[in-house]
């Protein structure tokens, strides 16, 4: 169903800082309660996937994980012409796949009237099972704020929610933030970078 606006985040919860975008949303999510026009979305890695989210919103808004080379945690905020322009270079694992979607909506005449990234630096890609970093994560409320006025700029404010009121999750609840910080291992009983004995035989047939 057409829908006014279309919040999305992208993002791997199991890579670390990848997970920006799915926290960022799921943040906003608990912050505002919007009217039914405006979408909230996990969008994950699903890429081309999300293709009828994206055909059917007249406006788009993004929270990803942006290798923007700048100090880690700082946000960065694109606007319309502006997206396309970053797809120069490659700077996000999930960019291609948006911005595949993108074009595609724009080659069928169903592409978004205005489409906003929110973007972070991330500190850390590359620990499999590891959260967001203090860096990021301490930057949420601040892209959230950021999500909030853009919407209210577009005509589609939200309504802040009460302490303790009822918020359906986005996604499973195993894969909160808290709990999933809570429920996974250390470092020290699971290998960030992959299976030792894979890596051992690995190293074995190099020699």
């Amino acid at each position: 169903m057409p829908c006014e606006a279309l919040v999305l985040g992208i993002g791997n919860l199991l890579w670390a800082d990848e997970g920006f975008g799915v926290r960022a949303v799921e943040a906003l999510h608990a912050a505002y309660a919007f009217p039914d026009s405006v979408v909230l979305v996990d969008g994950g890695t699903q890429g081309l996937y999300l293709y009828p989210f994206i055909a059917s919103a007249r406006r788009v808004l993004v929270f990803d994980a942006i290798d923007f080379r700048l100090p880690a945690g700082t946000i960065k905020v694109l606007r319309d012409g502006e997206v396309p322009a970053w797809s120069a270079t490659r700077m996000s694992p999930h960019q291609n796949g948006f911005n595949d979607v993108l074009a595609l909506a724009q080659l069928r005449g169903e592409s978004p009237q205005r489409v906003t990234l929110v973007g972070v630096q991330p500190e850390e890609l590359e620990d499999l099972g590891g959260s967001v970093r203090a860096s990021v994560k301490a930057r949420i409320p601040a892209a959230v704020d950021i999500a909030a006025r853009e919407l209210a700029g577009w005509g589609l404010p939200g309504r802040g929610r009460a302490p303790g009121e009822n918020c359906p999750p986005l996604n499973a609840s195993t894969l909160a933030l808290e709990a999933y910080e809570r429920g996974r291992p250390d470092e020290a009983t699971a290998c960030r970078i992959g299976d030792p004995r894979v890596l051992a035989c690995s190293r074995s047939a190099q020699d």
